[in-house]
């Protein structure tokens, strides 16, 4: 399979995401560069919290969709939505690099996890609005929630919202938004082929930007799907930041998006876009 790979980060990553025409995309992978306790940062140590509390079948115990919905079948759907809301109750402090983020001029931010790391570093600012994907379990016909920058409710789009942080899986804060279930990603992705649960705003904004993957993986269809439906239509270019060789399938993936892997450690990536923003300032 054919796809670029990179040994250093292109000019034009640092130069794209400063300027507003590049979008971050980041994953659960972030929380990496977070010092000190953090919330569950991977579908293995999220689904070994929830089966920590509640008893699942051995067959499903480390695959987190499947787990959820057992909890959710056999336990209910406020129980499955307390223990997300306990797993990620402690919030991690805000990298560098999130910090970095937070302050960038993009129309777009997209943060496929659930934990509030970035959205600690975003209300330094009132200038942003939130939307996030929401269960059809529990908000039914109603495929997304917006909230301001004070992470109150909004029936539309936040007027003036220089930043939209788009949280395609929802997120802890601020109304214990989760998609998690099995049943929550396949009503999400009969449709997501036709766009529906992607917010207009968000396909507007998409079309003039190329996206940086950060701390995202591919090696499972759910991530792939998403990103696949939400850089529809986009103007590219795409990168991904990833050190690790990828599988068959990320590779396929990124070959068929047309991303360019850049084969260095986020924590690199991270150092070099901090230091370079310093060194500007």
């Amino acid at each position: 399979m054919t796809y670029a790979t990179v040994q250093e980060l292109p000019a034009a990553v640092a130069e794209g995401l400063a300027a507003g025409t590049l979008a971050p995309y980041l994953g659960p992978g972030m929380l990496s560069l977070c010092e000190g306790t953090t919330p569950p940062a991977d579908p293995l140590a999220l689904v070994a919290v929830l089966t920590a509390k509640v008893s699942v079948p051995g067959k499903i115990k480390n695959r987190l969709t499947a787990a959820a919905q057992f909890i959710e079948n056999f336990k209910h759907r406020k129980s499955l939505v307390k223990a997300m809301d306990e797993a990620y109750a402690a919030a991690a402090t805000p990298s560098a690099l999130h910090q970095w983020i937070a302050a960038l001029p993009a129309p777009l931010v997209v943060d496929a996890w659930y934990d509030d790391t970035l959205r600690q570093a975003l209300c330094a600012r009132s200038d942003w609005a939130e939307v996030q994907g929401l269960a059809q379990s529990e908000h039914f016909g109603t495929w997304t929630g917006w909230y301001d920058a004070a992470g109150a409710a909004c029936p539309d789009p936040v007027a003036g919202a220089k930043t939209i942080y788009y949280k395609p899986w929802g997120g802890h804060l601020p109304a214990s938004n989760y998609l998690v279930s099995d049943s929550d990603y396949v009503e999400v992705l009969t449709e997501i082929d036709i766009q529906t649960p992607i917010p207009a705003e968000v396909q507007q904004r998409r079309a003039s930007l190329g996206f940086v993957f950060l701390g995202c993986r591919f090696n499972d269809q759910l991530p792939r799907a998403f990103a696949r439906q939400i850089m529809k239509r986009s103007q590219g270019p795409h990168y991904a930041v990833m050190a690790e060789e990828p599988t068959r399938m990320e590779a396929r993936f990124f070959e068929e998006q047309g991303i360019t892997r850049i084969a260095l450690p986020l924590a690199a990536v991270a150092a070099a876009l901090v230091g370079k923003a310093t060194a500007a300032a």
